[in-house]
Order: structure tokens, then C-alpha cells, then sequence
């Protein structure tokens, strides 16, 4: 038995911007462990940001043209703005290194990162069951929210030791924003999970 009324190409579309975004995420994750072309994985991540806004926009379009859809119209467009929310987080993560001249990777940055594959995993299985399996979809939440919190404690442990440690004021002031935008990009994941988890119980 179906959750909800299934009209392919929403699912579709929210099924091809989970990838993404998950794309997006795991080539941050290669932006910190393979430090010396980072260069390189943030161009990556600009474009998989720019399909992500092409997706974003077409299912906008859609809304705007059709009369009956197969959930409420405000939950397909939050769960449409969430989704291009984390990648363009993760974009503007990528940009900063860069922008900041940033000469190296940290431990905590591949933790946060790592956390960040793991979490948009989650929310593009969360994604892929919404049509079908709502018990499925809020299993992926809770682990969402568990993530979550450990890449709350790795931002807290980055940040103290980055004032523990580093002398040099300019690096502190770089890597604490970075360290911040990091932890976004995981809360607007929990933040998409929230969307997921209210879709499935008004549809209960």
C-alpha cells in the first residue's frame, strides 16, 4: 500500500535533487581528504550546485501548473527550497576554502564532512521512500537526528581546539567560519529530515 498518491516526476525530480545533493556532499568530503586539488572538487561542486538550482526551479515551474498534486503544495516546495538549501550551503563552504586561502585540511573538517556524506545519505533514502514507505522515512529521520548531533560535537571540539592551538589570528578567524558554515550545512540537512517527518504524519 502506497503512503501517498504518486505522481511520478515530483518524485522524480525530489529523487534526482537528493542525489545531488548528496553528490555535492560527498565531493566536499574529497575536498578535505584530497586537500591539494581542492581546487578542482569545488568546481565540481559549483556545477552539481547549479543543476541542483535547474532541478529546483522546474519543479517550482510545476507547482505552478498543476492544479492537483500529490502532497500539499507548500510541503513540495519546502521540501524542494530544503534540499537546494544544503547544496548551496555546501557550495558556499567549498568557496570559502578557497576564497580564504586555506592551506590545509583538519582533522575536524574531514569529521564534519564525513558526518555530512553519512547524513545526506540518509536523507536521499528518506527522499527515495516517500511515496511508499513512511515507517521507512521517519527510521531515516531519527538516524538524521543522531547525525546531527555528532557533527554538533565535532564543532564544538574544532572550535576548541582551534583556539587551543592556533596562534596565528587570521587562520582562527578563517577556520571559525568555516567550521560554522559546516555545522549549517548539517543543520539544514535536520532541517529537510523536519519537512520529511511532518509530509509522512499529515499523510498518515
Amino acid at each position: 500500500m502506497r503512503l501517498l498518491p504518486k505522481e511520478e516526476k515530483y518524485f522524480d525530480m525530489f529523487n534526482n535533487l537528493a542525489s545531488q545533493m548528496n553528490e555535492s556532499a560527498r565531493l566536499l568530503n574529497s575536498l578535505f581528504a584530497d586537500f591539494d586539488n581542492r581546487a578542482s572538487y569545488a568546481d565540481q561542486i559549483k556545477v552539481v550546485e547549479h543543476k541542483c538550482d535547474e532541478i529546483t526551479h522546474d519543479i517550482v515551474k510545476k507547482l505552478n501548473q498543476t492544479f492537483i498534486t500529490p502532497i500539499d503544495r507548500e510541503d513540495i516546495h519546502a521540501l524542494a527550497s530544503g534540499l537546494d538549501d544544503v547544496v548551496d550551503a555546501v557550495e558556499y563552504t567549498a568557496k570559502r576554502v578557497i576564497l580564504y586561502h586555506v592551506t590545509q585540511s583538519t582533522e575536524h573538517a574531514r569529521k564534519m564532512t564525513d558526518v555530512m556524506v553519512r547524513i545526506t545519505s540518509n536523507l536521499k533514502n528518506a527522499v527515495a521512500a516517500l511515496g511508499n514507505n513512511g515507517e521507512q522515512v521517519l527510521k531515516d529521520c531519527v538516524v538524521i537526528h543522531t547525525l546531527e548531533n555528532e557533527g554538533d560535537t565535532y564543532h564544538h571540539e574544532a572550535v576548541e581546539k582551534l583556539f587551543a592551538e592556533e596562534k596565528d589570528p587570521i587562520t582562527i578567524i578563517k577556520m571559525k567560519e568555516i567550521y560554522e558554515k559546516m555545522e549549517r550545512m548539517i543543520d539544514k540537512c535536520e532541517d529537510v529530515a523536519n519537512v520529511l517527518e511532518a509530509i509522512v504524519l499529515k499523510n498518515a
